[in-house]
């Protein structure tokens, strides 16, 4: 679909009949009516990690919905777990969250994404848990799913297909155990065939075999995520500014897309760990299209950690201190101990973050507000909800979640 249709798409159904049906309280949408809805667009739909407070949801909400945007809402199993993660969320508490937002701000054209439902050791206590896991996030309403089984890869094999022999057979039993707990629901999934992180970027050959392997199963996987360069989190120097990510290999995700095409295979990349990737490169650089989901968390954390610097320096100081005294080290410079490490203190400082004055809250909201529009700037995210509302009427879909 050319990016012109956008503008078609406001020609054939009224601004007014979109925005009321994004204004009008419902659930969140089905990731895949996203991944469909851009297909072939050169866009890429943010995905915003928001593991701070509510306030940062709404500025990004208000910036969606004053560009007639669509979001994704995650949340990986590391912070969000029925036992509370490292951020104090459970399922249900963040899908609350995200659902107080969005009446707020009267903007619900989000999706509520699982993001790394992660096996490391791939037991069957392992299973079993993220199982329960899996479950708990479908009673309580998400509509998008990562299975995360890249750390199976076994580097003794030499062959891809032995490579990848545990992460796709434990990924089939998750992505149909997905599939019977949903039934008839609409939803979207993600896969994960290279570890996010390590050096080793993911091959052609490796991305390939996952999909097709996958396909085998008729399990089509709305998005890949591949090791090709990027890091979750930040890097800081000595004086805690954040050194700009620029590793990321471009190339090399634009061939496993280009292959994709040539099957014809509508899976595109999932790119994580974007936080510190400059906006303008994200906008001049990046294959918009081929990359069609952007992970943005650790950005968020940090604008909260700004604000609460300026406006609310006692709580930001116990803050840091906790941090410093469990997880520094004699060798390390603090500014790296924090970046590191400051996000297993949203847990321990949930309720005070939560008590914060209403002033902080509203810079809170305005700051995430302005960042989010230079994000949708250099995503091309603008109208991405007309184009997700004409796929939902094309295909008779409005009414089916």
């Amino acid at each position: 679909m050319p990016i012109q249709n956008i503008h078609r798409v406001q020609l054939m159904t009224p601004d007014t009949e979109i925005i009321a049906y994004f204004e009008t309280p419902r659930d969140p949408l089905p990731l895949n009516y996203i991944a469909k809805g851009v297909a072939g667009v050169e866009t890429i739909i943010a995905a915003i990690n928001p593991r701070a407070t509510e306030e940062v949801i709404r500025g990004i909400l208000r910036a969606a919905k004053k560009t007639k945007s669509v979001v994704i809402f995650e949340l990986a199993l590391s912070e969000m777990s029925l036992s509370g993660g490292y951020t104090g969320y459970t399922p249900k508490k963040f899908a609350d969250r995200c659902k107080s937002a969005a009446e707020k701000e009267k903007w619900f054209a989000y999706s509520l994404h699982a993001d790394h439902l992660t096996l490391k050791k791939g037991t069957d206590e392992e299973m079993a848990n993220l199982m329960l896991e899996i479950k708990a996030r479908i009673e309580t309403g998400f509509t998008g799913f990562a299975i995360d089984t890249s750390f199976l890869f076994n580097r003794e094999e030499q062959t891809v297909k032995g490579q990848l022999s545990e992460i796709l057979s434990k990924g089939l039993i998750l992505f149909a155990f997905i599939r019977e707990l949903m039934g008839e629901k609409p939803y979207g999934i993600e896969g994960e065939v290279g570890e996010i992180g390590i050096a080793d970027f993911t091959s052609v050959e490796e991305a390939v075999h996952y999909v097709s392997t996958l396909i085998k199963s008729d399990v089509f996987i709305d998005y890949l995520a591949i090791a090709n360069g990027s890091t979750h989190g930040v890097s800081v120097d000595a004086e805690g500014k954040v050194v700009p990510q620029l590793g990321i290999n471009v190339q090399r995700t634009v061939e496993i897309v280009e292959e994709f095409k040539k099957m014809g295979v509508e899976t595109r990349i999932a790119q994580h760990g974007i936080t510190g990737t400059p906006v303008d490169v994200i906008a001049s650089t990046f294959p918009h299209g081929s990359i069609a989901k952007g992970n943005i968390g650790t950005f968020w954390q940090r604008l909260v950690q700004d604000v609460l610097e300026k406006h609310e320096p006692e709580l930001f100081t116990k803050i840091r201190s906790w941090v410093l005294e469990k997880y520094g080290k004699p060798d390390v410079d603090e500014h790296k101990t924090f970046a590191k490490n400051s996000k297993y203190a949203w847990k321990e400082f949930f309720d005070e973050v939560e008590t914060i004055n209403e002033g902080s809250k509203q810079t809170i909201i305005s700051q995430a507000e302005i960042d989010m529009n230079d994000f949708i700037k250099a995503l091309k995210m603008e109208n991405t909800a007309d184009l997700c509302f004409k796929y939902m009427v094309e295909n008779f879909l409005t009414n089916t979640y």
